[in-house]
């Protein structure tokens, strides 16, 4: 879905030299002198808090340490094997509520390990090289469907082709990458990383993407567990959730997914219209996205309204501050209640809160463009009934991400894993499905001698 441009929403609203430096890397990469310098803040602790804070557990002291002694190979060793996306990991990854969030340093100055930076430092070097990191094990003979490619399906593809299977993806769009190449803002990942690092992980071999394919309309479960000897179901959350209210078909209100798209799919981001004033609905990561985007893209004003308190928002602190001091306006304890237009066109927003006597009190915020974050949702389309939870919001699979169907496994988002959804946690889905289904490959080669 695109905005048409009417109205107050446009394209272009600032110059090419203000874009190229409000969509620049928000995170410049280290310099060796900084990199080393960051490392030896490292306590190198034996039981490692930081690790246990990285759902894909990786060895963080010891890629620390040989960044300190300048073995960077090593260093993106030990974070590629533990997570084959540890680049894009390191942009886009929560560290203030994870790995650096658990670092001893928080008790003694304050100031974490900036452990993301250094992760970010290692992998980059090794992929700006071409390094030759993994070798793929002889061919098994064993093929594995896996549909979808993003986070949770290229990290288990990757597992497996490591382990000599050969892995076919099957994407529905034209690029892989899933959320790291369609969700995420532009600002976090620069100069096509998210492309340069799938290419990186298929170097390893054994991995086919075909693009275009949809589960459900282009292939069927059936006939992918009859031509493989296993299925890896990586779908996502592809739909949106509706405010189901008066006005939501007005021209200019938008999911703030689609918008975050429309920006990374862009060749010049000046061509995707935004508004003067801007509202988003939510309070999660989309939600900052959309809104900071909004502003760097030349909205006069934009607001991020979210229906209870900062400490209910998925989004995290650091996201938090990272909108407000980017220009965006946060109101809380607000839910909207109708988005008003005129002539076909959203005009304002009426939101609903309690006053501080206990009534409800209603106010308008004024908007051009609205956009929608209050959650995605999962599409069951070719997908059985009796594969899904109860309540059919996901995918039901036990510890290693098996689900009821012989043959099949499930992880990312679309799986009721009991994990966070993040990017580094879908990783750590396919990895452990991948885990799983080369332990049932070897169960059943056992049994066939």
């Amino acid at each position: 879905m695109a905005f048409k441009q009417t109205g107050d929403i446009a394209a272009q609203r600032l110059s090419p030299e203000q874009l190229s430096c409000e969509f620049s890397d928000i995170a410049p990469l280290l310099d060796a002198s900084a990199a080393a310098a960051a490392a030896s803040r490292c306590h190198y602790c034996y039981d490692a808090p930081c690790v246990n804070a990285c759902p894909t557990q990786i060895d963080i002291p010891s890629f620390i340490r040989k960044i300190g002694d300048g073995n960077l190979k090593g260093a993106a060793v030990d974070i590629l094997s533990a997570n084959p996306l540890g680049g894009m990991c390191a942009r886009v990854c929560p560290t203030e509520i994870l790995c650096e969030g658990a670092c001893v340093r928080n008790h003694q100055d304050a100031k974490p390990v900036a452990i993301g930076a250094l992760q970010r430092h290692a992998t980059d070097w090794a992929m700006a090289r071409g390094e030759v990191l993994f070798k793929r094990a002889a061919d098994s003979g064993r093929h594995v469907a896996v549909i979808g490619a993003g986070p949770a399906g290229l990290a288990c593809a990757h597992r497996l082709a490591l382990s000599g299977h050969q892995v076919t993806i099957y994407d529905a769009h034209e690029k892989a990458g899933g959320l790291n190449e369609y969700g995420i803002a532009a600002y976090k990942t620069v100069d096509d990383f998210a492309q340069r690092e799938v290419a990186w992980l298929c170097s390893v071999g054994g991995i086919d993407i075909k693009h275009g394919v949809t589960l459900g309309r282009d292939i069927d479960l059936d006939t992918l567990r009859q031509q493989h000897d296993a299925v890896f179901l990586a779908i996502g959350l592809s739909g949106v959730r509706a405010l189901a209210m008066e006005g939501e078909d007005l021209s200019g209100v938008m999911n703030a997914v689609d918008f975050i798209e429309q920006i990374r799919s862009a060749s010049d981001v000046g061509t995707v219209p935004v508004g003067r004033r801007v509202v988003v609905i939510g309070g999660g990561n989309t939600a900052v996205d959309a809104a900071v985007q909004s502003r760097k893209l030349g909205a006069t004003s934009v607001t991020m309204v979210y229906r209870r308190g900062v400490e209910s928002m998925s989004a995290t602190w650091a996201e938090r501050d990272f909108a407000q001091t980017s220009g965006v306006t946060l109101v809380t304890h607000a839910a909207p209640t109708r988005l008003i237009g005129n002539a076909g066109v959203v005009t304002s927003v009426e939101f609903e809160r309690a006053s501080s006597e206990g009534s409800q009190e209603r106010f308008v915020i004024e908007a051009d463009m609205v956009l929608k974050a209050i959650g995605q949702t999962l599409v069951p389309v070719g997908i059985e009934r009796e594969l899904l939870t109860l309540d059919g919001n996901r995918i039901a699979v036990d510890e290693s991400g098996q689900t009821s169907l012989p043959g099949v496994w499930a992880g990312g988002d679309c799986a009721a894993t009991g994990g966070i959804d993040l990017t580094v946690q879908a990783v750590q889905d396919g990895k452990i499905a991948a885990a799983a289904i080369d332990a049932q490959f070897a169960r059943t080669a056992v049994k066939a001698a």
